[in-house]
């Protein structure tokens, strides 16, 4: 099974190639797209499977060696060197091989939400604003602030953002959930420790043809952004607040200074969110498990938490911990991001299996 899946992805990649040499493709600039999107996603999995097929010829000759005498030694050792190299790129192939989350090469929009602890949650949810922004500043994503309600302290008791990068969604898709963070919170003074939390949604982003929204089901209104505490500080009503009758969702946005760009970056928000609901809603359908998934959106799911006075970052859907919290809070999040990933495909591919 495994092999004749090697051989297709073979067949299908030199199939690709003769198409997009030929007049008929070359002339019809959709299907050429196309088929150079397929081919550029098939290449990485096509030169494995030769650098797999190269070590199942060198073991072969080395196991024919071990028939000589004064050729075994070196045999074993070629072997002993091999079969791992073989073992390991078996396993990548197979997660390469694995169905793609249609979702995975979309941009997203995040939202952050303080939680259960007052001030200090919105403290939190500042810092993981921050993380975030890091993050995607480290890997050359472009990010955009599309609504804000920022607090006296310098924290927020909500926050939506866009990321727009390749794979930002395949990459940031398990974020999604309650953060807890337990320390000595900057306004106690008694220095007991406290939990608090914020909840992280990550949305992959809609465009127009994802979702088609009516003008008549929408009620817009208007009115005049606030900062920190409830100040005006606009005197025209710039600010925009969309109801999506039908849903009920409503969204909100008020950090541009123009009317218009506030409704269109409310609109991308809304789009975004009921795009969101649906593949929710398909999800169930297809009757996917969350449990085979690591999680990819559920807020009420405490995923992780990050413990100040230990140095220390766990994430409780898999078990992971690691006490590099200053880095990751600086938007290290590769090794956390890595084993979700990891522990997510393996996950699949025992169900596959």
């Amino acid at each position: 099974m495994f092999l004749e899946k090697l051989e297709n992805v073979g067949k299908r990649f030199h199939e690709l190639e003769k198409l997009l040499s030929t007049p008929e493709i070359i002339a019809d600039r959709g299907k050429f797209q196309d088929y150079s999107k397929q081919l550029g996603e098939l290449r990485e999995r096509h030169e494995k499977i030769l650098e797999l097929k190269a070590l199942y010829q060198e073991i072969k000759e080395a196991q024919e060696l071990l028939k000589e005498q004064d050729m075994a030694d070196l045999a074993k050792q070629e072997l002993s060197r091999l079969t791992p190299a073989k073992d390991k790129l078996e396993k990548d192939i197979e997660f390469m091989l694995l169905p793609k989350d249609p979702l995975d090469d979309k941009n997203i929009i995040m939202e952050i939400r303080a939680g259960t602890g007052g001030e200090e949650a919105a403290l939190f949810a500042g810092e993981l604003l921050h993380m975030y922004l890091h993050y995607a500043e480290l890997r050359g994503w472009k990010t955009d602030l599309l609504s804000s309600s920022p607090t006296g302290l310098g924290g927020y008791k909500e926050v939506s953002f866009n990321i727009v990068g390749k794979g930002a969604y395949s990459r940031l898709k398990y974020e999604g959930g309650t953060h807890r963070v337990q320390r000595v919170p900057k306004t106690e003074s008694s220095g007991r420790i406290h939990t608090s939390a914020a909840t992280v949604a990550v949305l992959p982003e809609a465009e127009e043809v994802d979702i088609k929204i009516e003008e008549k089901e929408l009620r817009i209104d208007t009115y005049r952004a606030s900062g920190p505490g409830g100040q005006n500080v606009n005197k025209v009503s710039s600010a925009i607040r969309i109801t999506h009758m039908p849903s009920g969702l409503v969204v909100a946005c008020q950090d541009e200074r123009s009317q218009l760009q506030n409704r269109i970056k409310a609109m991308k928000l809304l789009r975004s969110r009921l795009f969101e609901q649906a593949v929710e809603e398909e999800r169930k359908k297809r009757a996917e498990s969350r449990k085979v998934m690591v999680g990819t959106g559920d807020r009420s799911e405490k995923i992780r938490t990050y413990n100040f006075p230990q140095g220390r970052i766990t994430d409780h859907r898999i078990g992971f911990t690691t006490h590099q919290l200053e880095a990751v809070l600086e938007g290290e999040l590769e090794e956390i991001i890595d084993a979700l990933t990891t522990a997510d495909r393996v996950a699949k591919l025992k169900k596959l299996k």
